[in-house]
């Protein structure tokens, strides 16, 4: 099966680059690449890139270039305190896409068009440590003021920056996809733990990062 694996920040593709230190990098116009064998299974890893924009055009840059049976998308994700623990791995199901304001019309409309509900008939899940669910992404990190609407409309229990967009581009390109992020950290009405605080995030990245993907082999053994 051919599999590319879309590592979006740069702080989580630095995890990857120290967990894998003799990588054979080359580059691409958007990021570098590299392949690498999970048990017996050759897999591309592809640095991403960080928001919606390098988001949806390396994900239909590598859906374009190497073809791939499987798109997996691995990060980090910021939780809502109270909703959902530090170190929570969340297996995608549904994406929505909510820093779209329209005043010209439906502005509901608007955000639905860009939302994606993922298949996932095609992977034994239920024994696998994650929680399916909504992930909801905007260009900009929680805002604290945001999250009672974000739970009131979308009963939402994390955010990030790259999923709505990976996961819409697979879609309309018929490609399966794999989406698991981790959260790293907690934002909540007293702010974000992470917030002035890059050390605790780079910190907290490689923790659930060194996570995702140790687990990884097992969910690609899962593929039915």
């Amino acid at each position: 099966m051919n599999t590319v694996i879309i590592i979006s920040a740069n702080a989580e593709w630095r995890v990857v680059k120290e967990l894998y230190p003799t990588l054979e990098i080359q580059v691409s116009p958007y990021g570098e690449f590299a392949e690498i064998t999970l048990n017996v299974q050759r897999v591309t890893l592809f640095h991403g890139g960080w928001g919606k924009i390098s988001a949806a055009a390396t994900a239909q840059y590598v859906i374009d270039h190497f073809n791939p049976d499987l798109l997996v998308n691995l990060g980090t994700c910021g939780g809502f305190a109270g909703r959902i623990e530090t170190g929570t791995i969340i297996l995608v199901e549904r994406t929505l896409v909510y820093d779209i304001i329209e005043q010209m019309g439906d502005g509901a409309e608007a955000v639905e068009y860009y939302a994606t509900d993922i298949d996932l008939s095609w992977i034994n899940h239920e024994q696998l440590p994650a929680v399916r669910g909504l992930l909801v992404s905007a260009d900009r990190d929680i805002i604290v003021e945001d999250i009672p609407m974000l739970i009131e409309k979308y009963d939402a229990v994390a955010a990030d920056w790259e999923s709505g967009a990976i996961a819409w581009v697979a879609q309309k390109n018929n490609t399966r996809v794999l989406i698991l992020r981790a959260v790293s950290d907690l934002v909540g009405g007293d702010g974000g733990e992470a917030y002035g605080n890059l050390e605790l995030f780079h910190e907290r990245t490689k923790t659930v990062m060194r996570e995702l993907f140790r687990q990884l082999p097992e969910w690609l053994n899962q593929i039915k």
